[in-house]
């Protein structure tokens, strides 16, 4: 990822738009064909050289040109024919973000690769599930991770159309008009550079695009800060249900040598807020005046390839955390058993209004004994089972079925199937 951004790249895009177009010039006729030969031949360039030209001219495309003429001789007239510096500089762009979404694209199917086989391997696995941090039912690991896949999957949608809308590179002048290019030029060139011609565009391509681009990877940042964020939450030494691997030799804390710290969550997390915070730079950049202004240039020369190296570090850094995340099945058994059986409830109350209750009464009933436990009162099926209300409906035999978590997991299989999920 970072030789896609390095300037070495930059600068050989640079060079085969330039040569490109001399060649689609020279098929119309409108150079000579020698010249074009020329150029391909000896066009290279020299990045000490270009900087030094550069603290001259104050201007990195007229410093990239000199250089490259400087190896070339004559035939350097043609080059930068009917094009503005955008020309070279969007579609350069469009390159590199093209590049850059496929490794990140790779990095998704290889976490999601990882997610399936940890998913799998924890199907069946029992935990209690929490909304608002509060013990609410019971649920699996298994399924915990094939919400985290699934998720990870429209990341993966997304990408994938949001990489169409980039692929778009220009060589229509300075205000979009192919004044002084024609546009078989533009098509032929951004063809063989594996982009599409914009259908319209200013002296730049519209930022919308760009903007598109870094709120998508936004959205892939503040995916892994969830799942980062769920981890370390898992991790809390009263809760212990997983935690990260922590390799021999390594230290938790410069004071206290018994932590062990979720330091690769925290990090995913901090790092979530660079990549967001770039997106709204990228929102910004939305709006230029007119044709075009360079209010845009300098902040993307910063969020385009620290977004992309940042998102392509954290997915990685997420798939190991993930592969080798450390799994606590008896203290997920543990802390269901933390509440006697209070998760029970909506399975007691559903069925006393199936037999007949309204559900007011049933409710007030179940929650009567669902405080006696809160309080230390004895097991939840105890304590329903002692509800007069509730006796008159439902038998000791049937509450203890009820108070059972086959049926909680009774369609974990066929989730797991719609998912994808279902193979070995």
């Amino acid at each position: 990822m970072r030789a896609i951004w390095s300037d070495e790249r930059k600068f050989q895009i640079w060079l085969e738009i330039e040569t490109l177009a001399c060649e689609a010039m020279a098929r119309l006729g409108l150079i000579p064909k020698e010249d074009a030969a020329e150029i391909r031949k000896k066009g290279r360039f020299s990045i000490k050289e270009i900087a030094e030209i550069e603290k001259r001219t104050n201007h990195d495309v007229i410093a990239f040109l000199e250089n490259v003429a400087s190896y070339i001789g004559p035939a350097a007239r043609w080059i930068h024919q009917g094009l503005t510096s955008s020309d070279i500089l969007d579609t350069t762009l469009a390159v590199q973000m093209t590049e850059a979404a496929k490794i990140i694209a790779e990095d998704l199917k290889a976490l999601r690769t990882t997610i399936a086989k940890r998913a799998r391997q924890y199907k069946r696995t029992p935990m209690i599930g929490r909304s608002h941090g509060v013990h609410a039912e019971p649920i699996t690991f298994g399924l915990k991770l094939a919400l985290m896949f699934d998720e990870f999957g429209r990341a993966e949608e997304r990408l994938s159309q949001t990489r169409e809308r980039i692929r778009v590179g220009k060589l229509s002048g300075a205000v979009g008009t192919h004044a002084h290019l024609d546009p078989k030029i533009e098509r032929e060139v951004c063809e063989r550079l594996g982009l599409r011609a914009a259908t319209i565009s200013t002296q730049i391509v519209q930022r919308d695009r760009h903007a598109e681009f870094l709120a998508t990877l936004a959205l892939i940042g503040s995916s892994i800060d969830r799942w980062a964020t769920e981890f370390r939450h898992l991790q809390r030494t009263e809760v212990l249900e997983v935690e990260e691997f922590f390799s021999e030799g390594q230290k938790g804390s410069s004071a206290m040598p018994h932590k062990r710290n979720p330091i690769t969550s925290e990090r995913l997390s901090g790092l979530s807020r660079v990549v967001r915070g770039n997106a709204v730079t990228a929102l910004e950049n939305v709006a230029l005046w007119h044709e075009r202004d360079i209010s845009h240039s300098s902040a993307e020369r910063i969020i385009l390839p620290d977004s992309c190296m940042l998102i392509d570090y954290m997915l990685v850094r997420l798939r190991e955390l993930v592969d080798e995340l450390r799994v606590h099945p008896e203290n997920m058994e543990r802390n269901l058993g933390l509440t006697r059986g209070l998760y029970f409830s909506q399975s007691i109350l559903l069925a006393l209004t199936r037999a007949g209750l309204d559900r007011k009464t049933a409710y007030e009933a179940v929650q009567r004994a669902a405080m006696k436990t809160w309080k230390g009162e004895r097991s939840f099926a105890e304590n329903v089972k002692a509800e007069s209300a509730i006796a008159t409906k439902l038998t000791p035999k049937q509450i203890d079925e009820l108070c059972s978590l086959d049926d909680h997991f009774r369609y974990v299989d066929q989730t797991f199937s719609a998912l994808g999920l279902d193979g070995a």
